[in-house]
């Protein structure tokens, strides 16, 4: 039985995600606050000396402030928690966790990153929220080439714009469509993908 870590497991992508690995007869770990925080080191290294091997950690953790509107006004305080839990979340959980990754034949290690973060197609919508992605694609990057000898791949994925709390009702798609490319790479994907940035399977500029 394979295990994942999903972070952010109690609704939307995060728990669609857990509801289809769990189809599949996976062990899922779902760390949700508030007793596992992806700003509080001290909760992840707590958590991580419970497990002893993990096949895939699903960084999914995010937050999208309601008064992130405009760059020119943006408060710093905003974007400072804002890369707290988008940027610095999933790089705080993958190095607490990365122990007991390197104990799996087959790890794997997936960012849930947004096309708001591409650079190739920015816009001015939620300024933090967007640079926390792009600052996360650059995470993946970096984390994809320092284990690439050890044979982890690292991904960011863009759901798309999904019918979540997040995202809203009048979002295109739904979860089952923004889960797909995640729940994919955790268990199909070829192993010689990545450091890539991936939608519906496909990937994407950056």
């Amino acid at each position: 039985m394979k295990t994942v870590l999903i972070t952010g497991a109690t609704r939307g992508i995060g728990a669609e995600v857990a509801r289809q690995l769990e189809a599949r007869g996976w062990r899922v770990i779902r760390a949700n606050r508030p007793e596992f925080d992806v700003t509080d080191s001290k909760k992840i290294v707590a958590a991580a000396r419970q497990i002893d091997q993990l096949d895939v950690l699903v960084n999914n953790a995010a937050i999208l402030e309601d008064a992130d509107r405009d760059v020119l006004a943006l408060d710093e305080a905003i974007l400072r928690r804002t890369l707290e839990t988008n940027t610095l979340g999933p790089l705080r959980v993958t190095q607490a966790f990365l122990p007991a990754l390197r104990k799996s034949d087959d790890a794997r290690i997936i960012n849930v990153s947004s096309g708001g973060g591409q650079l190739s197609d920015m816009g001015t919508w939620s300024p933090a929220y967007c640079i926390s992605k792009t600052a996360l694609n650059a995470v993946t990057v970096q984390l994809a080439n320092a284990l690439r000898d050890k044979r982890i791949p690292v991904n960011s994925v863009c759901p798309g714009w999904v019918r979540t709390d997040m995202g809203g009702a009048n979002a295109p798609r739904s979860v089952e469509e923004g889960a797909d490319t995640i729940v994919w790479l955790a268990t199909e994907a070829p192993r010689s993908l990545a450091g890539k940035f991936l939608r519906d399977r496909k990937e994407i500029p950056w």
